[in-house]
Formats: C-alpha cells, sequence, structure tokens
C-alpha cells in the first residue's frame, strides 16, 4: 500500500516541488495551505496519513501550533520545513515531538531520502517484545510500557531508547548515538540527543535513572 503523505506549506511552488518529487516515488499526496487547513485536513484523513511535510512559517496558524495540536492525538512522523536553522528553535521542535528536520533551501532528493528513511523506520515490522526492569518495549507495535503503563513517545524518542536498551551496560558517545539513531547527514548539535534523553528521563519516571550520563563521553542504559 502507497503511503500518504500531508505537506503542509504556504507557498503554492513549494508544494508543487515537494509533490511532483514524492507522486514520481509512488506516494499519494495531501496538501494544505496554511495551518487551520492542515488541521482540517489531518482530521478527515489522520487514520490514513502515514508523514507530515510541515512548514514552521505559515499564515493563520503556524507549524509549532498545528504540531501541538496533532501531537496531543497521533504519533504520525513529523518533519518540519524551516527556512531557519536557529538551533533553539530545532531544540524546541523537538520538545514538541518533530521527528526531523529539513531546512530550505534543501534539495528535493535529500527530502526523498528523509522521507524513505523516516517512513521504513515507522514501518519497521520486527515481531518482538523485550522487557528491561520493568520497561516493556514492543517492536512491532513500536510501543513503551513502563510497569505496564503505555509511554508517549515521538518516533525519534523511541528510536533513542531502544538504541539505548538494545547497547545496555555500554557506553554510547554522542557521535555513536548521531550516527545510529538520526543514521544520515545530520549536522546538527550533540545538544539534540541531551534534549531527547531529558524528556525521555522524564517519561520514563523513576526508571530516567537508568540512562545515565557518561562524562565527556556520552551515555549509557544500566540497571543497577
Amino acid at each position: 500500500m502507497n503511503s500518504c503523505i500531508l505537506i503542509v506549506d504556504d507557498e503554492s511552488r513549494m508544494r508543487k516541488l515537494i509533490k511532483d518529487f514524492l507522486q514520481a516515488k509512488g506516494y499519494t499526496i495531501l496538501e494544505a495551505e496554511d495551518g487551520e487547513k492542515a488541521l482540517e485536513v489531518f482530521s478527515q484523513n489522520k487514520n490514513k496519513i502515514d508523514l507530515i511535510l510541515l512548514d514552521v512559517m505559515m499564515p493563520k496558524l503556524d507549524g509549532w501550533s498545528v504540531l501541538r495540536q496533532i501531537r496531543q492525538e497521533s504519533k504520525v512522523p513529523i518533519i518540519m520545513l524551516t527556512a531557519r536553522g536557529e538551533e533553539q528553535d530545532e531544540l524546541f521542535g523537538f520538545e514538541l515531538g518533530v521527528d526531523e528536520y529539513i531546512s530550505k533551501p534543501f534539495s528535493p532528493k535529500i527530502l526523498v531520502a528523509r522521507v524513505e528513511a523516516i517512513l521504513k523506520r515507522a514501518n519497521q515490522d520486527t515481531k518482538e517484545i523485550k522487557e528491561y526492569a520493568g520497561i516493556e518495549i514492543d517492536k512491532e507495535g513500536r510501543t513503551v510500557k513502563v510497569d505496564g503503563k503505555p509511554l508517549e513517545l515521538s518516533l525519534r524518542e523511541y528510536e533513542l531508547l531502544v538504541y539505548l536498551v538494545e547497547n545496555a551496560n555500554i557506553a554510547l558517545s554522542r557521535d555513536k548515538i548521531l550516527n545510529n539513531v538520526w543514521n544520515y547527514d545530520y549536522y546538527g548539535d550533540s545538544r539534540t540527543i541531551d534534549s531527547h534523553i531529558k524528556k525521555i528521563r522524564h517519561k520514563l519516571g523513576k526508571k530516567g535513572k537508568y540512562i545515565q550520563t557518561m562524562r565527556g563521553v556520552g551515555y549509557k542504559f544500566e540497571v543497577k
């Protein structure tokens, strides 16, 4: 089944450029020209949309507001399109549950590659449930439970947690984490990882202590 992608951008030329490249790869495309329309289209098609490309600066409702509202009810992967490569914006977005960033102007080929990579990871079908000291990871359903209670994680938070627990007791450098979790041309700052770790620890509650900071190195998942 073809994946369905919602493109949200107030520039019609930009929407057409992205649409042409993604349709050539066989994706089904939905469009919205502003934030209000994006929420309307999402609400009408939430069961079939597999990924959202969301512009930050838009009339009526900006990308952050759209992101916040969608994240209240859905973990659908979201790639933010931003004309500003400001670090604090990126960290702010990751806090809200952004899965990826692409800065304008971008190469359509890179956009397609990133879309394909995220969809591939989101759709991985590995029938496997593992439990680590009360943290239960279901890789088929891409869900995490802590002491039986479901945890709300973005795609990137989920992947980072899985990477840490699957490499339990190993000190992982920030570079290694970037290469394995953000596993293609990521030019961002390693503070992106720190921001995600902080959020995951908070969500894990008392079990957040299992993610240890290795000073000068990175992080390690260890149950003591």
